[in-house]
């Protein structure tokens, strides 16, 4: 990616929120940064402004590619840079917003020092002296940028290294708890299993008189 392309874009909405307290000192240190760094935005876009690239002596391809290096860096200045500062202002140890305003630092440096280089060569004394001037407030701040996210690395790595010392004697600390053991009592007699009740046999259900046929019936006696 070009360092031109890397300039277009605007600085992502993503913030992060330290988690504990920041010191006096590590906000102290980041505010006058940063201050310094909004201060040495200012004086470049005013100084871009004033150059006079279309009149370098030189050919239109490179007046265009610096033109076109100017525009990406006065959108960088107004627009992704205060955002980042913005962020890094919420989450003053945020070690995320810190490489971000890193990273977009070091693609101004680049991209504005290809400018200062042709304005050396084609452009003005005046105009050369003033972007190297601005040149070098951006080293300045991103050296201590730098350094500053060297000691908060630092101080995270070893944050983290004394939790898990905490962690661990924590656990260690804790007694083991024994296996519960189930206790079965022999002593009590078993218990029989309860006699099986014989069926009783049904009694067969007794059929009725058989009638004999009318021829062994005896004849009516007469009534007188």
């Amino acid at each position: 990616m070009s360092p031109e392309y890397s300039l277009q874009g605007n600085a992502s909405t993503e913030t992060g929120q330290g988690g504990g307290p920041v010191s006096y000192a590590s906000v102290s240190q980041l505010n006058g940064l940063l201050s310094q760094l909004e201060d040495a935005s200012k004086a470049t876009q005013a100084d871009l402004a004033k150059s006079r690239i279309e009149r370098w002596k030189t050919d239109g391809s490179t007046k265009k590619h610096a033109l076109a290096n100017v525009d990406s860096i006065q959108r960088n200045l107004q627009g992704a840079l205060p955002e980042i500062i913005g962020q890094l202002r919420a989450a003053p140890e945020n070690l995320s917003a810190s490489f971000k305003l890193y990273r977009n630092l070091d693609a101004l440096y680049d991209v504005l020092g290809s400018v200062v280089e042709s304005a050396g060569a084609f452009g003005p004394k005046d105009d050369f002296q003033a972007l190297s001037n601005d040149l070098n407030a951006f080293e300045s701040s991103r050296r201590a940028l730098g350094e500053r996210l060297e000691n908060l690395t630092s101080a995270k790595e070893n944050e983290i290294a004394r939790l898990r010392t905490d962690l661990k004697a924590a656990q260690a600390a804790i007694p083991a708890t024994p296996p519960q053991k189930t206790v079965v009592d022999d002593t009590q007699p078993a218990k029989k299993p309860a006699p099986k009740k014989k069926p009783v046999p049904r009694k067969p259900a007794t059929p009725p008189p058989e009638t004999p046929p009318a021829s062994q019936q005896p004849p009516p006696s007469n009534q007188q």
